[in-house]
């Protein structure tokens, strides 16, 4: 690119573990339904204000998420609201079937509250990368798949997470991220969030790629593209009207996100995009159908190319040669 200043949005004080723990442990103080189960990682999760606070309502079951998940089931088929909280990448792939048949099939109301979502563990490698999990949760019938983007929309989305009747998985990611939102955003399951508006591209993002939209997004303007950034934190279900009115609006669509490009929030777009038989392009960021490197989380945005300089970069090759 040929802009050299990196447009900076401010960090959060609270990293986005500490954010979704925080607003569990509010709701509890109001919601006796809510329960927490967890697999061993009490502290890395920062619950142990609310073991301490409400013991008859917590559960450490140790290294057995699989059992964690029976639990919860069965929790819930006695009118508790549980969350099941672990990393993302072992309670989406190490209770798969557990999720499937105990919690998705019977449509229990049971919230996967799952952390280190996406590449935010960084240096502990691609074991503890979660960049499969939004495909395996989307493919999952009964299933609500939601991915808040910052502090502020952290406890809307679990307050949604909590009124909403049947299972959610809530990824959230590890460290500070940046703040998009400069107030309490209005959240629904659903619906998406029209974050800048725009008239040349459309940036589609969840979780913490969409502050790097927003970079991008500025980046973008001092070269004379208008880029509409929309934050679809409900990957499922989808939020069809706000991808019409995109494929509508601009010349072509990007979507970004910290997983594999197959199956995740660009796959749901571009089944959305193929069943309207828009003739706008989509290209879909993220990793390309690999297993990520090691490394720190800023370091690997940049090298899967969704870091805000590397997306801004990305949509000006992509308009040129589309303009050739």
């Amino acid at each position: 690119m040929r802009v050299h200043d990196v447009p900076q949005l401010p960090l959060a004080d609270l990293t986005a573990v500490e954010a979704a723990s925080r607003a569990l442990f509010e709701a509890a103080k109001s919601d006796h339904s809510l329960w927490v189960v967890t697999a061993d990682v009490m502290y890395s999760l920062r619950m142990k204000p609310f073991a301490d606070a409400f013991p008859e309502r917590f559960i450490n079951v140790g290294i057995a998420e699989q059992t964690m998940l029976g639990i919860t089931a069965g929790l819930a088929t006695c009118g508790k609201t549980p969350f099941a909280a672990a990393f993302s990448a072992m309670l989406s792939m190490r209770t798969c079937e557990q999720i499937r048949t105990d919690v998705a099939y019977p449509n229990l109301n049971v919230k996967l509250f799952a952390t280190y979502g996406g590449i935010s563990a960084g240096k502990s490698g691609p074991s503890h990368h979660a960049t499969e999990d939004i495909a395996i949760m989307r493919s999952m019938a009964n299933m609500a798949v939601v991915v808040p983007a910052d502090v502020w929309e952290i406890p809307q989305a679990i307050q949604a997470a909590i009124a909403w009747r049947g299972p959610v998985y809530l990824r959230f990611g590890r460290w500070r991220d940046p703040i998009v939102y400069s107030k309490t955003p209005d959240f629904r399951i659903g619906k998406a969030n029209l974050v800048r508006e725009g008239t040349d591209v459309a940036l589609i993002a969840c979780g913490r790629t969409l502050a790097e939209c927003v970079v991008a997004a500025r980046m973008l303007e001092t070269e004379g593209v208008s880029a509409r950034v929309l934050d679809m934190h409900t990957v499922k279900p989808i939020d069809e009207e706000a991808i019409r009115d995109a494929v509508s609006s601009v010349r072509m669509l990007f979507t970004v996100e910290e997983h594999n490009v197959l199956g995740g929030l660009g796959g749901a777009v571009a089944e959305v995009v193929a069943d309207l038989g828009s003739g706008v392009p989509l290209k879909r960021l993220g990793l390309p159908d690999i297993y990520s490197a090691i490394g720190a989380p800023e370091e690997l945005y940049d090298k899967y190319g969704i870091s805000g300089p590397r997306i801004a970069e990305t949509v000006l090759e992509s308009l040129e040669e589309r303009d050739r």
